[in-house]
């Protein structure tokens, strides 16, 4: 480990070591302007692609080595806020259709497990078997809570801190515990990823395939990174440029034509961009929202993408023709 030796800087003193690294702009004092609102650190994170690359030949492959700590030629504050501004938006469009899967998912977990009774989702008969079984040792010796205990608590908490008129109207009127189909309503999207991996299989195939996705197995890793990127968008994080490292799962072309294209080049930027979860949304959206303009509202915005000689779409990690691709029709 390396010490932290790093001194906080001066608006004026960032100004200038931004200059230094190159990126251009007329007035010092706009600079700061965009520092006061969002950070130096920030700052960086959108500044990253647009700094110089030093390359190394080996044979004949080309290996990126570093990336440095100076900006290429020409670029520009505006270049800098463009994307900033871009991501922005971005980030309301996938929090907007985040928001769609996820009401779309409490409905159908209720819905599949309130089949058996409303207190389905308490009963081991719903889960699979290494969900429920104790298998970790506390410090006393005791058996520890199962995932699905674990579960079951966090989520009980989470009800009972609740301020909604009909969970309070429903303490008052009954003893019994919040059936499945109204404590979906209070669960965080967190609850449903950490319980959707435990259901029994047959009930997991079922709310996977109700959404037009294959198996379980798929459904799993789209759930976990819808709450990923939910995250992300949530408390303002950087989806722009961004590595998911929660990637989802990209299946068969045999199973889901609409995503084949997701397998047509295996790079970095293209299973692990963003644009993969783009178009998972906008697959699960289909149908969800069949005459929706989800996928639309994202094609032309994603079509004002502020590309430069330094930037393209690409860097989200979509195709050059995803445009034109029948998804976002």
């Amino acid at each position: 480990m390396v010490a932290y030796t790093k001194k906080w800087l001066s608006l004026d003193a960032q100004v200038a070591r931004l200059a230094a690294k190159g990126l251009q702009f007329e007035e010092a004092r706009e600079c700061a302007q965009v520092l006061r609102a969002i950070g130096y650190y920030r700052f960086s994170g959108y500044l990253y692609p647009f700094r110089r690359s030093e390359w190394d030949f080996d044979g004949d492959r080309t290996v990126l080595v570093r990336v440095l700590d100076e900006v290429r030629d020409g670029v520009t504050l505006a270049d800098v806020v463009d994307v900033i501004e871009f991501d922005r938006g971005l980030r309301a469009l996938a929090l907007d259709g985040v928001e769609r899967i996820e009401v779309a998912l409490r409905m159908q977990l209720g819905y599949v497990l309130g089949r058996s009774s409303g207190t389905a989702h308490l009963e081991e008969a719903a889960f699979t078997d290494q969900f429920c079984v104790r298998t970790e040792i506390r410090d006393d010796g005791l058996p520890a809570e199962s995932k699905h205990q674990r579960w079951q608590q966090k989520v009980s908490r989470h009800a009972a801190a609740s301020g909604e008129p009909f969970v309070a109207h429903f303490r008052e009127k009954y003893d019994d515990e919040l059936p499945i189909w109204i404590l979906t309503e209070v669960m965080e999207f967190g609850h449903i990823s950490s319980v959707y991996p435990g259901l029994r299989n047959d009930l997991a195939t079922e709310i996977a395939q109700h959404f037009g996705v294959p198996t379980k197995k798929i459904m799993n890793s789209w759930i976990a990174s819808l709450n990923y990127v939910r995250n992300v968008a949530a408390h303002q994080g950087r989806l722009f440029n961004r590595k998911l490292v929660v990637a989802p799962k990209r299946p068969s072309s045999a199973a889901v034509p609409l995503l084949g294209h997701l397998h047509d080049v295996e790079t970095a930027k293209r299973t692990f961009g963003v644009y993969n979860m783009l178009a998972v949304i906008a697959y699960l959206l289909r149908s969800i929202e069949p005459n929706g303009e989800w996928n639309r509202r994202v094609s032309a915005y994603m079509g004002r993408f502020p590309t430069s000689s330094s930037l393209s779409i690409e860097s989200l990690g979509a195709p050059i023709n995803w445009s034109q691709l029948q998804l976002w029709e």
